[in-house]
């Protein structure tokens, strides 16, 4: 008989960072390229460069759009 794998414990849940690419957020928002880098341009939503390439956080694209909403209501 084999024992079961250590389990490691875990005194914090780390938070889940879920990156974006800029196709992804084209297909979320329904808006095409140049308009989304037009976007992140304004630093709307927030957005990382890593080398080249363009990621933008699942939690900012949200925030993004509660705001928008928000403006849009007032």
């Amino acid at each position: 008989m084999t024992s079961p794998p250590p389990t490691v414990l875990r005194t914090e849940a780390a938070p889940v960072l879920d990156l974006l690419t800029v196709p992804q957020v084209m297909e979320r928002l329904q808006l095409g390229r140049s308009a989304v880098y037009d976007l992140l341009r304004t630093g709307q939503p927030a957005s990382i460069t890593l080398g080249r390439a363009r990621r933008i956080p699942t939690h900012a694209l949200t925030d993004f759009i509660r705001t928008r909403l928000e403006q849009d209501a007032a």
